[in-house]
């Protein structure tokens, strides 16, 4: 892919540049919108021309030039939606980021890991983005099995990213998944006898990166005895030092939740100790009993004397909503305002949430330009032309109305099962509890719990 597309800019990659090139490539880097005003048409000949200039930039073997470049386009795929401007340049741009990974000093990696993203994400699912992945994925993982760890964050995002978008089916997916999930449990990955320590701030990303993608899963790939390990890890990141770490953790496993990659169908004969089936279900539920209760914890943790209170309040927040989800089935809610025509953006459950979260932050203040212009986002959140604009104000209150009832309904039905997940659960911990001898404090447990919970509503 791109080979043809590089020779074809062979002539330009010979042609060094001078120091004014070099000054006007730096200058670039700031956000195109800000050239004097001029037509239309001017200005997309313009934009396009420093653009072009930019590309250039990056055949050249100055690695400072390169990043440079780098720079203003990572600017400026960030400031507009340049599907029209890429579509006939995919392949070039994709080799080129990828060669600056390749080749390139760690800011190299990061800017280009960065626009490879950016990259996917602008063209949208279909053969580009699929050839970006395949190419990408490569070089993207050979970061991850190398030693400097300041590339990785940036390297995760876009793992995830170029196989959100460019995986064609689930075993492509998995090839991203367990990727990522190496760096969060290294014991489980390939490299035997060698078990890498990630600092925090990598592990914290690869959770995150892992999460985005793991909403991509479908029905039929949810099976419980797949996800024993994943969920046991998890339950040990709960309780790391790190509080980014908890919090990615506690996102992952809402999301287990809300997939219910952890319930086990049971048939009424399969009771039988020995049975497989029978012995996953009781250690899928031993695990919901034994991730509810840190969850609990972590939700009203205090910061005592002396400790880190950084982001505390984040964290009881958001362990509280995971555990309004668990026990009653509250799902979390945000909505985010995109336009005047386009109206709000809301999302009302974890896969959401986490996707919402993701491309937002990865997105940064570029985030509501894409919401707005970006058909892959409108396919993501599924809102795009507001449906009752050339309604009248009545039929609009009519339609959004039945809308409201039917998520209420949705709701509702969501919240009553978990509240009869839950209870199976208090039973699983009584039962375990029972079993040790320790009936008398898990009562006192919840009492004082559920106390405490109702003084602060």
């Amino acid at each position: 892919m791109g080979k043809g597309s590089k020779k074809n800019k062979g002539s330009r990659a010979g042609d060094q540049l001078d120091s004014s090139d070099t000054d006007s490539i730096s200058s670039s880097s700031t956000v195109i919108s800000d050239f004097a005003p001029v037509s239309a048409a001017e200005q997309v000949t313009s934009n396009d021309f420093v653009l072009d200039k930019l590309i250039d930039a990056l055949y050249e073997k100055r690695g400072s030039t390169r990043e440079n470049a780098l720079v203003g386009l990572v600017d400026a795929f960030e400031s507009f939606v340049l599907l029209p401007f890429i579509e006939n340049k995919c392949a070039t741009l994709s080799q080129l980021f990828i060669n600056s990974i390749k080749k390139g000093s760690a800011k190299e990696t990061i800017l280009a890991s960065r626009a490879i993203g950016l990259l996917s994400l602008t063209i949208g699912g279909g053969s580009s983005s699929h050839e970006i992945m395949e190419e990408s994925l490569p070089e993207l993982c050979r970061i991850l099995a190398g030693s400097d760890q300041s590339k990785m964050p940036a390297v995760l995002d876009c793992l995830a990213l170029v196989t959100f978008v460019g995986a064609n089916d689930l075993d492509e997916t998995e090839v991203g998944l367990k990727a990522i999930w190496e760096v969060i449990h290294p014991k489980s990955g390939s490299n035997v006898g060698t078990v890498k320590k990630y600092r925090p701030p990598v592990v914290a990303a690869a959770i995150t990166a892992w999460s985005f993608l793991l909403t991509t899963i479908s029905t039929w790939r949810r099976n419980p005895e797949n996800w024993k390990e994943h969920i046991m890890h998890l339950s040990t990141l709960l309780e790391a030092d790190d509080r980014a770490v908890r919090m990615a953790a506690g996102e992952a496993i809402a999301l287990f939740f809300e997939l219910k990659l952890l319930d086990v169908r049971l048939a009424e004969e399969s009771t039988a100790e020995k049975d497989p089936k029978y012995q996953l279900f009781i250690y899928m539920q031993g695990m919901k009993a034994k991730v509810t209760a840190q969850i609990d914890t972590l939700a009203g943790e205090a910061g005592g004397k002396g400790a880190d209170k950084k982001n505390l309040n984040d964290q009881r927040e958001l362990f509280q909503k995971i555990w309004d989800y668990i026990k009653d089935g509250w799902s979390p809610e945000e909505t985010v305002k995109i336009s005047s025509k386009l109206g709000i953006l809301r999302v009302s459950s974890w896969m959401e949430l986490i996707q919402l979260n993701f491309l937002r932050r990865f997105l940064g203040r570029g985030f509501l330009k894409h919401a707005q212009g970006n058909s892959l986002l409108h396919e993501i959140f599924n809102f795009g032309v507001d449906k009752t604009e050339n309604l009248s104000n009545i039929a609009k209150k009519i339609y959004r109305s039945e809308e409201e009832k039917e998520r209420a309904l949705r709701l509702n039905k969501d919240r009553k099962i978990a509240q009869v997940d839950f209870h199976f659960i208090i039973i699983i911990i009584l039962d375990i509890l029972v079993l040790e001898g320790k009936f008398s404090n898990i009562i006192l447990y919840f009492c004082v719990s559920h106390k405490q919970r109702n003084k602060v509503s």
